[in-house]
């Protein structure tokens, strides 16, 4: 099977695949009865959209073995970051092939659409035709986003100004946090819709959310006079940059020995916060910003439950808007997080537990709670699972740690990131237990 016209060869860089050429396209031939190729791109391209939502290793592979399975094949894959090689065999010959992707990003609403399709695939895909299943993929790859430009940066203002109040920051860190996260995520959303690179889009994003903080600082000072110690939150106003998804789905894939997926996410997840935290550090150093720590405000601590609970449930909110979920599923995670964050936070306060194993907790929680919805609603458990703890996520030592190392105070950034260290550990460790507990496919390894 060739590919003769030649308006279907890609001018890219990254060669788009003419998945129309694989195809017979006809709406007669049950996808069974198709030859090997046809069958073999079916499992492949829906590994690789699955892949290019966010999702990680373990799930593209169960998803190709399940349309594998339908379509009387045998499929063996090897997944990294943003790319997938796998072989399909049946009972007289075998097929293989390389797929990659330009660059990785995250889509829980399309990553629901495969879900449910994969889960209709599973009950009858070997009766589905060919042009059945091209048509059905090609609508979930084009479907539109669910949000603009400025809802995503509303989203990331939303959830950057609850972040910098669970770290203990205020209405004044709160409403500089609303503008600069909102203006630095607005920016680097239409960098992204025009195909700018990677570590371009960090480091304008960041450097645009440090910048309009500092304005909404200075402008709010010279009306109200408030005290300069508020500069330190501009720390969070550069929080939507950090990268939860690749970092858990990391530590998903190194528990079930997919070792390349895991080590190329963990790559990926260090290398954004090291831009951002970078960038970061350069404009504080220009503009002479300091960090500090945030002062907590003196609160009852029936008020203070109260006010975590909301905006721990504003900030996933938040994020899970700005990875693309429906408002519905963003407020399911928002009541999954509300309740496993503020949980993790009570503990720090009040109990002798370490931090870590807070965060421990607080993702065993959230990992729990998403197994019972899943069962409900059917929603991906990731997609509810990874930004109810995204926010666990301690950023703020990541940047005190670099901030530190950037001035060559070692042993003070070796204290912050050694912190930082300890709760991104526990973080997938909680969802890996929950997983285990709950889930029997993810218990055994066969």
């Amino acid at each position: 099977m060739g590919f003769e016209p030649a308006e279907h060869i890609s001018t890219h860089h990254h060669m788009a695949i003419p998945w129309q050429d694989f195809f017979t396209n006809d709406n007669f031939t049950p996808a069974g009865e198709a030859n090997l190729v046809e069958r073999a791109a079916i499992a492949g391209r829906i590994g690789l959209m699955m892949l290019s939502y966010g999702t990680g290793a373990w799930r593209v592979r169960d998803s190709m073995n399940i349309v594998a399975r339908e379509l009387k094949m045998t499929c063996s894959a090897d997944i990294g970051l943003v790319s997938l090689e796998y072989t399909c065999m049946d009972a007289h010959h075998s097929y293989t092939q390389a797929l990659s992707l330009p660059s990785t990003g995250i889509n829980t609403s399309k990553l629901s659409q495969m879900e449910r399709f994969i889960d209709e695939f599973h009950e009858h895909g070997s009766e589905m035709t060919i042009g059945e299943i091209h048509n059905r993929l090609e609508k979930i790859a084009h479907s539109r986003g669910n949000y603009t430009p400025i809802q995503v940066g509303l989203a990331a203002a939303l959830a950057c100004s609850c972040f910098v109040f669970l770290l203990g920051g205020g209405p004044v860190e709160m409403a500089c946090c609303f503008l600069g996260a909102g203006l630095g995520n607005y920016v680097r959303r239409k960098l992204i819709d025009r195909h700018i690179t990677l570590l371009a889009c960090v480091s304008v994003g960041v450097a645009i959310a440090c910048l309009f903080y500092l304005f909404a600082f200075i402008g709010m000072q010279w009306l109200v006079h408030i005290s300069p110690r508020h500069e330190t939150g501009y720390i969070g106003a550069m929080l939507f940059i950090i990268p939860g998804f690749p970092f858990i789905t990391s530590g998903l894939d190194i528990s079930k020995l997919d070792m390349r997926s895991g080590l190329e996410r963990l790559a990926y997840a260090v290398t954004i916060i090291v831009v951002a935290t970078l960038v970061g550090w350069i404009v504080a150093m220009a503009v002479r910003l300091r960090p500090g720590t945030l002062a907590a405000m003196p609160l009852p601590p029936l008020v203070l439950i109260l006010l975590r609970i909301v905006t721990s449930f504003g900030g996933v909110f938040g994020f899970s808007i700005m990875f693309n979920s429906t408002p519905k599923m963003a407020a399911v995670a928002g009541l999954i997080g509300a309740v496993a964050n503020t949980t993790r936070l009570e503990l720090v306060d009040y109990s002798s537990i370490p931090a870590g194993a807070c965060a421990f907790i607080g993702a065993l929680i959230a990992g729990l709670l998403a197994s019972i919805v899943k069962r409900k609603i059917h929603y991906p458990q990731i997609s509810i699972t990874v930004p109810s703890i995204v926010i666990m996520i301690p950023g703020l030592y990541m940047y005190q740690a670099m901030y530190n190392m950037g001035l060559t105070s070692i042993s003070v950034g070796a204290l912050w990131i050694t912190k930082a260290l300890l709760i991104v550990v526990f973080l997938p460790l909680g969802l890996i237990a929950a997983r285990i507990i709950t889930d029997p496919k993810w218990r055994h390894n066969g």
